[in-house]
């Protein structure tokens, strides 16, 4: 009886899985030259550039490249919060919609997150081996961002 109860449960639940394939969330399928201005604007050298398109972008600006397993229900949903979760807290795609003000302070959290190892994600690392940050790259993304905040400093307050 109570066999036949769990055999009944896991083929319910296995339609389910199977037709909750059909379904996923919504893609953040955005161009990729949204960033463009966060670039022109912030001008980091080629090696920095390339750490922002393998660490950064995916989850911090309307562009996202998905991996083949971003096809697989509930992963796609996971994905989709971990971007959207992102975007909230900083998209380079919306970067002429910041003030000076919250452009400086956005570059300063984004060496602290890099920083203390926060940023980019582990569980982004970990199908992502070229976003692992070394140590010589943390020095960079730093070394940039006080080349990039400096314009914004006196923006904030020339004298």
């Amino acid at each position: 009886m109570i066999r036949k109860s769990l055999k009944r449960i896991g083929l319910v639940l296995l339609v389910v899985l199977v037709i909750a394939q059909f379904f996923g969330p919504e893609k953040n399928e955005g161009d990729i030259v949204s960033v463009d201005a966060f670039i022109a604007d912030t001008n980091p050298p080629e090696d920095v550039h390339t750490i922002l398109e393998n660490a950064c972008f995916d989850c911090h600006s309307d562009h996202t490249n998905y991996p083949w397993y971003n096809a697989i229900t509930p992963v796609n949903y996971w994905l989709a919060d971990h971007v959207k979760d992102g975007k909230k807290h900083f998209n380079v795609s919306k970067w002429t919609d910041y003030s000076d003000k919250k452009k400086d302070h956005k570059l300063e959290e984004l060496a602290e997150e890099v920083e203390e190892g926060h940023m980019p994600l582990p569980s982004y690392t970990w199908t992502h081996s070229d976003a692992k940050l070394s140590k010589e790259q943390i020095e960079a993304i730093e070394e940039w961002v006080k080349m990039a905040r400096i314009k914004y400093a006196f923006l904030k307050d020339p004298q």
